[in-house]
């Protein structure tokens, strides 16, 4: 069975790709190996190291339709960040070279 792994896309993660660091979200009962093993299958590349961590759900209160306050929690996120070998890049961390032109009337 293939691990699920989705690359986690934000201006943060932008800059980290910049310098070799990958961030995926992960199923919460992957390990490292399988990380690092999911990585080099999906994207042909060299993983150097994986490191893995839990971000904890926040918790989120709201008020019902009465005046009634509810709490809730999101769910937790176990993310893993991947090192690759010196040159390597994944094609989804891309920078955009071109911006597109608006065409003037």
């Amino acid at each position: 069975m293939e691990l699920k792994i989705i690359p986690r896309v934000s201006e943060k993660t932008y800059a980290q790709a910049q310098a070799g660091m990958y961030v995926f979200d992960v199923p919460k009962n992957a390990t490292k190996q399988q990380v690092s093993a999911a990585v080099q299958k999906r994207y042909d590349v060299s993983v150097v190291t994986v490191n893995i961590l839990i971000a904890k759900g926040k918790v989120k209160q709201g008020v019902r339709k009465g005046g009634v306050r509810v709490t809730g929690r999101r769910s937790d996120v176990k993310k893993a960040y991947v090192r690759l070998a010196e040159g390597q890049t994944l094609p989804v961390f891309a920078e955009e070279s071109a911006e597109p032109t608006k065409e003037k009337k």
